[in-house]
This record gives C-alpha cells, sequence and structure tokens, in this order.
C-alpha cells in the first residue's frame, strides 16, 4: 500500500509541475469561456447558464495571482497556474479523504 501511496504522490507531483504547459499552447483553452465568449460563439447564451454566470467567481480568476492579472511575465503566470494545481489538489484531496472517513464510518 506504501508503494501504491508513493507512485501516487509522484504523479500528483509530476502533474502539478506540467501544469504550466497549458501556457505554451496557441489559442484559447475548450470549455473556460464566460457568458459573453459563449454568445460570440453561439450568437446566445443559455437561459440557464445566464442565471447562474454570477453563482461563482473564481479564487484566482485566468489563473493569475491577486494583482498580477495583466503580467505578461512566464515565470509569474507559471507560478500562478503551479499554486492553482497545488490549491486544486489539496482541495479535492480533502474533500475526499473527509468523504472516504465518513464513508469508513458508516
Amino acid at each position: 500500500m506504501d508503494k501504491m501511496l508513493r507512485n501516487f504522490a509522484i504523479g500528483l507531483v509530476l502533474l502539478i509541475i506540467l501544469a504550466p504547459l497549458g501556457l505554451l499552447a496557441v489559442g484559447e483553452t475548450f470549455g473556460e469561456w464566460g457568458s459573453d465568449e459563449i454568445k460570440e460563439k453561439l450568437g446566445y447564451v443559455p437561459q440557464g447558464l445566464e442565471k447562474l454566470s454570477g453563482v461563482w467567481n473564481a479564487p484566482l480568476p485566468d489563473y493569475a495571482l491577486p494583482g498580477g492579472e495583466n503580467s505578461e511575465s512566464l515565470p509569474l503566470s507559471a507560478a500562478a497556474y503551479i499554486l492553482s494545481a497545488v490549491i486544486g489538489v489539496v482541495v479535492c484531496g480533502g474533500l475526499l479523504y473527509f468523504a472516504g472517513k465518513k464513508v469508513a464510518r458508516d
């Protein structure tokens, strides 16, 4: 079990380190559109999306650090991508851990 957990952790760390590769991609990111981009693509915004568009605001919009939204610095952008990946892993891992504890207790 320890070897499996170690390999899983190594895989997660590699994915976190490779997260900034998205900065090298050309064009837009598929599926990360706001209502204005959807309106541009479809000509309209679906009613359900329009109704729910203000419910959630990302903690790190566009994977940018606070105050660095307009920064074009690749190292700063890469750091923000890595920080976003770490936050995502910690939040998802924590939720899965506590859900697993709850399920194991019942």
